[in-house]
Protein backbone atom coordinates (compact mmCIF):
# COMPACT_ATOMS: atom_id res chain seq x y z
CA UNK A 1 0.00 0.00 0.00
CA UNK A 2 1.09 3.41 -0.68
CA UNK A 3 1.06 5.54 2.26
CA UNK A 4 2.13 8.63 0.87
CA UNK A 5 -0.70 7.74 -2.10
CA UNK A 6 -3.30 7.38 0.92
CA UNK A 7 -2.18 10.41 3.28
CA UNK A 8 -2.67 12.43 0.04
CA UNK A 9 -6.51 11.29 -0.22
CA UNK A 10 -7.11 11.62 3.64
CA UNK A 11 -5.41 15.25 3.46
CA UNK A 12 -7.43 16.30 0.25
CA UNK A 13 -10.45 14.72 2.08
CA UNK A 14 -10.07 16.33 4.87
CA UNK A 15 -9.89 20.23 2.96
CA UNK A 16 -13.26 18.73 1.24
CA UNK A 17 -15.25 17.92 3.94
CA UNK A 18 -14.51 21.37 5.48
CA UNK A 19 -15.86 22.90 2.01
CA UNK A 20 -19.13 20.70 3.02
CA UNK A 21 -19.16 22.51 6.55
CA UNK A 22 -20.14 25.39 4.79
CA UNK A 23 -23.16 24.32 3.74
CA UNK A 24 -23.31 22.31 7.32
CA UNK A 25 -22.78 26.15 9.40
CA UNK A 26 -25.46 27.14 7.51
CA UNK A 27 -27.81 24.40 8.29
CA UNK A 28 -27.04 23.97 11.59
CA UNK A 29 -27.99 28.18 12.29
CA UNK A 30 -31.31 27.52 11.01
CA UNK A 31 -32.16 24.84 13.07
CA UNK A 32 -30.61 26.50 16.26
CA UNK A 33 -33.11 28.80 16.32
CA UNK A 34 -36.28 27.07 14.47
CA UNK A 35 -35.35 23.21 14.84
CA UNK A 36 -36.10 23.17 11.16
CA UNK A 37 -33.89 21.82 8.79
CA UNK A 38 -33.49 24.23 5.96
CA UNK A 39 -33.80 22.27 2.80
CA UNK A 40 -33.17 26.02 0.73
CA UNK A 41 -29.74 26.03 1.78
CA UNK A 42 -28.35 24.84 -1.75
CA UNK A 43 -30.42 27.09 -3.56
CA UNK A 44 -29.25 30.23 -1.45
CA UNK A 45 -25.40 28.91 -1.96
CA UNK A 46 -26.60 28.90 -5.75
CA UNK A 47 -28.19 32.55 -5.69
CA UNK A 48 -25.14 33.94 -3.52
CA UNK A 49 -22.33 32.64 -6.15
CA UNK A 50 -24.43 34.09 -8.80
CA UNK A 51 -24.95 37.34 -7.45
CA UNK A 52 -21.19 37.64 -6.77
CA UNK A 53 -20.60 36.89 -10.21
CA UNK A 54 -23.17 39.63 -11.36
CA UNK A 55 -21.64 42.35 -9.99
CA UNK A 56 -17.99 41.11 -10.34
CA UNK A 57 -18.34 40.68 -13.78
CA UNK A 58 -21.59 42.13 -15.35
CA UNK A 59 -21.21 45.10 -13.39
CA UNK A 60 -17.37 45.22 -13.32
CA UNK A 61 -17.20 45.46 -9.21
CA UNK A 62 -13.90 44.32 -7.79
CA UNK A 63 -14.15 40.74 -6.28
CA UNK A 64 -13.15 42.80 -2.75
CA UNK A 65 -16.38 44.62 -3.11
CA UNK A 66 -18.84 42.00 -4.85
CA UNK A 67 -18.31 40.00 -1.73
CA UNK A 68 -19.59 42.09 0.40
CA UNK A 69 -22.61 43.63 -1.31
CA UNK A 70 -23.72 39.86 -2.37
CA UNK A 71 -23.81 39.05 1.37
CA UNK A 72 -25.59 42.61 2.08
CA UNK A 73 -28.24 41.81 0.29
CA UNK A 74 -28.37 37.98 0.80
CA UNK A 75 -28.59 38.98 4.84
CA UNK A 76 -31.67 41.12 3.43
CA UNK A 77 -33.37 38.19 1.87
CA UNK A 78 -32.92 35.86 4.83
CA UNK A 79 -35.23 38.35 6.21
CA UNK A 80 -37.31 38.78 3.55
CA UNK A 81 -37.43 35.20 3.22
CA UNK A 82 -38.96 34.73 7.22
CA UNK A 83 -41.10 38.02 7.21
CA UNK A 84 -42.90 36.98 3.91
CA UNK A 85 -43.19 33.16 4.15
CA UNK A 86 -41.71 31.79 7.33
CA UNK A 87 -43.45 33.53 9.61
CA UNK A 88 -47.25 33.16 8.49
CA UNK A 89 -46.98 29.20 9.10
CA UNK A 90 -45.92 30.03 12.76
CA UNK A 91 -47.38 27.59 14.75
CA UNK A 92 -48.08 24.79 11.99
CA UNK A 93 -46.62 21.61 11.88
CA UNK A 94 -42.77 21.49 11.04
CA UNK A 95 -43.60 19.16 8.19
CA UNK A 96 -45.08 22.65 6.47
CA UNK A 97 -42.06 24.54 6.86
CA UNK A 98 -40.00 21.65 5.58
CA UNK A 99 -42.26 21.68 2.46
CA UNK A 100 -41.93 25.49 2.22
CA UNK A 101 -37.94 25.54 2.21
CA UNK A 102 -38.29 22.41 -0.22
CA UNK A 103 -40.40 24.23 -2.33
CA UNK A 104 -38.56 27.67 -2.08
CA UNK A 105 -35.04 25.81 -3.10
CA UNK A 106 -36.99 25.00 -6.70
CA UNK A 107 -38.03 28.56 -6.93
CA UNK A 108 -34.40 29.71 -6.52
CA UNK A 109 -33.15 26.96 -8.76
CA UNK A 110 -35.98 28.18 -11.34
CA UNK A 111 -35.39 31.94 -11.26
CA UNK A 112 -31.42 31.87 -11.33
CA UNK A 113 -32.16 29.47 -14.62
CA UNK A 114 -34.25 32.15 -15.84
CA UNK A 115 -32.06 35.12 -15.21
CA UNK A 116 -28.58 33.68 -16.05
CA UNK A 117 -29.44 30.68 -17.84
CA UNK A 118 -27.67 27.22 -17.39
CA UNK A 119 -24.49 27.69 -18.80
CA UNK A 120 -21.94 27.48 -15.90
CA UNK A 121 -19.29 30.74 -15.25
CA UNK A 122 -16.26 31.14 -13.69
CA UNK A 123 -15.57 32.83 -10.39
CA UNK A 124 -12.04 33.49 -11.00
CA UNK A 125 -11.18 34.69 -6.93
CA UNK A 126 -7.22 34.87 -8.26
CA UNK A 127 -6.06 31.69 -6.42
CA UNK A 128 -3.15 29.79 -8.07
CA UNK A 129 -3.02 26.53 -9.48
CA UNK A 130 0.13 26.13 -9.20
CA UNK A 131 1.00 22.66 -7.39
CA UNK A 132 1.18 23.16 -3.62
CA UNK A 133 3.54 20.09 -2.19
CA UNK A 134 3.54 18.84 1.89
CA UNK A 135 6.66 16.67 1.21
CA UNK A 136 5.20 14.55 -0.98
CA UNK A 137 1.69 15.13 -0.67
CA UNK A 138 -0.27 17.42 -2.94
CA UNK A 139 -2.36 19.93 -1.43
CA UNK A 140 -5.28 21.96 -3.70
CA UNK A 141 -4.90 25.54 -2.99
CA UNK A 142 -8.48 26.82 -3.36
CA UNK A 143 -9.69 23.73 -1.07
CA UNK A 144 -6.84 25.06 1.16
CA UNK A 145 -8.39 28.49 1.38
CA UNK A 146 -11.88 27.58 1.71
CA UNK A 147 -10.86 25.12 4.56
CA UNK A 148 -9.46 28.32 6.16
CA UNK A 149 -13.18 30.19 5.25
CA UNK A 150 -14.74 27.29 7.05
CA UNK A 151 -12.60 27.32 10.19
CA UNK A 152 -12.85 31.15 9.94
CA UNK A 153 -16.83 31.48 10.38
CA UNK A 154 -16.62 28.25 12.54
CA UNK A 155 -14.84 30.39 15.44
CA UNK A 156 -17.07 33.61 14.50
CA UNK A 157 -20.46 31.56 15.19
CA UNK A 158 -18.97 29.85 18.40
CA UNK A 159 -18.07 32.83 20.10
CA UNK A 160 -21.53 34.48 18.70
CA UNK A 161 -22.90 31.56 19.91
CA UNK A 162 -22.03 33.35 23.75
CA UNK A 163 -22.71 36.95 23.11
CA UNK A 164 -26.26 37.95 24.39
CA UNK A 165 -27.90 37.65 21.35
CA UNK A 166 -26.64 34.24 20.23
CA UNK A 167 -27.91 33.14 23.85
CA UNK A 168 -31.27 34.55 22.53
CA UNK A 169 -31.09 32.61 19.35
CA UNK A 170 -30.29 29.07 22.16
CA UNK A 171 -33.39 30.28 24.01
CA UNK A 172 -35.50 30.25 21.17
CA UNK A 173 -34.74 26.91 19.60
CA UNK A 174 -35.10 25.73 22.92
CA UNK A 175 -38.82 26.82 23.58
CA UNK A 176 -40.73 28.73 21.37
CA UNK A 177 -43.07 29.83 24.40
CA UNK A 178 -40.83 30.16 27.67
CA UNK A 179 -38.61 32.91 24.89
CA UNK A 180 -41.98 34.71 24.17
CA UNK A 181 -42.57 34.84 27.87
CA UNK A 182 -39.84 36.40 28.69
CA UNK A 183 -39.25 38.66 26.23
CA UNK A 184 -37.58 37.87 23.78
CA UNK A 185 -38.43 38.44 19.76
CA UNK A 186 -38.80 35.20 18.37
CA UNK A 187 -39.62 36.24 15.00
CA UNK A 188 -36.74 38.43 14.58
CA UNK A 189 -34.55 35.83 16.14
CA UNK A 190 -35.64 33.03 13.19
CA UNK A 191 -35.40 35.87 10.85
CA UNK A 192 -31.71 36.75 12.17
CA UNK A 193 -30.95 32.96 11.96
CA UNK A 194 -31.97 33.08 7.94
CA UNK A 195 -29.60 36.25 7.53
CA UNK A 196 -26.99 34.74 8.84
CA UNK A 197 -27.26 31.52 7.17
CA UNK A 198 -27.69 33.21 3.72
CA UNK A 199 -24.43 35.27 4.34
CA UNK A 200 -22.77 32.00 5.15
CA UNK A 201 -24.44 31.08 1.29
CA UNK A 202 -22.33 33.46 0.43
CA UNK A 203 -19.20 32.18 1.39
CA UNK A 204 -20.01 28.45 0.31
CA UNK A 205 -20.72 29.59 -3.53
CA UNK A 206 -17.83 31.71 -3.83
CA UNK A 207 -15.63 28.67 -2.57
CA UNK A 208 -17.26 26.11 -4.34
CA UNK A 209 -18.12 28.59 -7.74
CA UNK A 210 -14.54 28.45 -7.81
CA UNK A 211 -13.71 25.04 -7.32
CA UNK A 212 -16.89 23.51 -9.89
CA UNK A 213 -17.66 26.73 -11.88
CA UNK A 214 -20.88 28.65 -10.83
CA UNK A 215 -24.44 26.43 -12.23
CA UNK A 216 -27.63 24.30 -11.38
CA UNK A 217 -25.30 22.00 -10.03
CA UNK A 218 -23.90 24.35 -6.84
CA UNK A 219 -27.57 23.39 -5.42
CA UNK A 220 -26.77 20.13 -5.38
CA UNK A 221 -23.75 19.82 -2.74
CA UNK A 222 -27.21 20.62 -0.63
CA UNK A 223 -27.38 16.09 0.20
CA UNK A 224 -23.32 16.17 1.36
CA UNK A 225 -23.88 19.45 3.66
CA UNK A 226 -27.26 17.74 4.73
CA UNK A 227 -25.30 14.78 5.65
CA UNK A 228 -22.28 16.65 7.40
CA UNK A 229 -24.90 18.60 9.55
CA UNK A 230 -26.95 15.23 10.75
CA UNK A 231 -23.37 13.21 11.05
CA UNK A 232 -22.20 16.18 13.55
CA UNK A 233 -25.58 16.92 15.29
CA UNK A 234 -28.15 19.21 13.58
CA UNK A 235 -27.74 21.89 16.53
CA UNK A 236 -23.91 21.81 16.57
CA UNK A 237 -21.43 24.12 15.08
CA UNK A 238 -18.48 22.07 16.16
CA UNK A 239 -20.54 19.30 14.87
CA UNK A 240 -20.57 20.42 11.41
CA UNK A 241 -17.00 20.86 11.44
CA UNK A 242 -15.46 17.76 12.43
CA UNK A 243 -18.45 15.42 10.67
CA UNK A 244 -17.14 17.53 7.37
CA UNK A 245 -13.47 16.13 8.09
CA UNK A 246 -14.50 13.00 8.48
CA UNK A 247 -17.47 12.59 5.82
CA UNK A 248 -14.41 14.35 3.52
CA UNK A 249 -11.81 11.37 4.56
CA UNK A 250 -14.28 8.32 4.38
CA UNK A 251 -15.41 9.52 0.79
CA UNK A 252 -12.07 10.62 -0.65
CA UNK A 253 -10.49 7.22 0.44
CA UNK A 254 -13.65 4.93 0.06
CA UNK A 255 -14.03 6.50 -3.26
CA UNK A 256 -10.30 5.15 -4.28
CA UNK A 257 -10.90 1.39 -2.75
CA UNK A 258 -14.45 1.39 -4.20
CA UNK A 259 -14.61 2.80 -7.82
CA UNK A 260 -12.25 0.32 -9.26
CA UNK A 261 -14.68 -3.01 -8.29
CA UNK A 262 -18.21 -0.61 -9.23
CA UNK A 263 -16.58 1.43 -12.64
CA UNK A 264 -16.45 4.63 -10.54
CA UNK A 265 -19.25 6.90 -9.08
CA UNK A 266 -19.49 5.89 -5.81
CA UNK A 267 -18.70 9.12 -3.84
CA UNK A 268 -22.44 9.42 -3.79
CA UNK A 269 -23.37 6.24 -2.47
CA UNK A 270 -20.88 6.20 0.23
CA UNK A 271 -22.71 9.98 1.42
CA UNK A 272 -25.52 8.17 1.03
CA UNK A 273 -24.79 5.45 3.36
CA UNK A 274 -23.45 7.69 5.69
CA UNK A 275 -26.66 9.61 6.20
CA UNK A 276 -28.84 6.56 6.58
CA UNK A 277 -27.01 4.97 8.69
CA UNK A 278 -26.58 7.92 10.97
CA UNK A 279 -30.19 8.56 10.84
CA UNK A 280 -30.70 4.66 11.85
CA UNK A 281 -27.85 4.38 14.61
CA UNK A 282 -27.26 8.00 16.08
CA UNK A 283 -30.17 9.99 15.01
CA UNK A 284 -28.79 13.28 17.32
CA UNK A 285 -25.50 13.32 15.59
CA UNK A 286 -22.08 12.79 17.17
CA UNK A 287 -22.25 16.10 18.85
CA UNK A 288 -26.08 16.85 19.42
CA UNK A 289 -27.74 16.94 21.72
CA UNK A 290 -30.19 14.13 22.82
CA UNK A 291 -33.52 15.42 24.13
CA UNK A 292 -35.04 12.46 26.41
CA UNK A 293 -39.29 13.32 26.65
CA UNK A 294 -41.70 11.52 29.00
CA UNK A 295 -44.77 10.80 27.36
Amino acid sequence: MDWIFLSELAINGALTGLLYSLFAIGLVLIYKASSVPNLAQGGLTMLGAYVVVALSHDAGLPLWLAIPLAALFMFALGFGIERVALRRLAGRPVVMILMLTLGLDIFLRGTTLAIWGGTSRSMELGVSYDPLFLGDIFISRIHLVGAAVAIGLFVAFMLFFRSRTGIKLRAIADDYTASWSVGISVERGVGLSWALASVVAVAAGVIWGEVQGVDQSLSLLLLKGLTVAVLGGLDSILGAVIAGIILGIIENVGADFIDPLVGGGSRELIVAAVLILTVMIRPHGLFGRHDIERV
